[in-house]
């Protein structure tokens, strides 16, 4: 694993915090490719080639739900705030407001 990203002593972090970085880091990549490919999608006149690109951002969404599936499985504090913002029809600036003033 590439320690680029850590902010501390690779021998002062857990087992645990390795692993979440890992993750994250593979979360981020996958959402930049995807961001990548999108781009070159709406950038490119070859229709052919267009679609390709679309298919490869697709499979980089793919990637990107899987890791966050992992992080909510393996982490406490992520599974909570999944639940709390995933799939939820509410205005979601909203409903950060409401719960700061409970």
């Amino acid at each position: 694993m590439s320690s680029e990203g850590l902010h501390a002593p690779r021998e002062r972090l857990s087992k645990e915090t390795l692993t979440m970085h890992q993750a994250i880091v593979s979360l981020i990549e996958e959402l930049e490719a995807a961001d990548w490919y999108r781009q070159r999608a709406d950038d490119c006149e070859d229709e052919a080639l267009k679609n390709v690109l679309l298919h490869n951002m697709r499979e980089e969404i793919e990637h990107a739900s899987m890791l966050i599936e992992w992080l909510r499985r393996n982490n406490e504090d992520f599974e909570r705030e999944l639940k709390e913002y995933l799939f939820s029809k509410r205005d979601i600036a909203a409903h950060e407001q409401e719960t700061k003033h409970d």
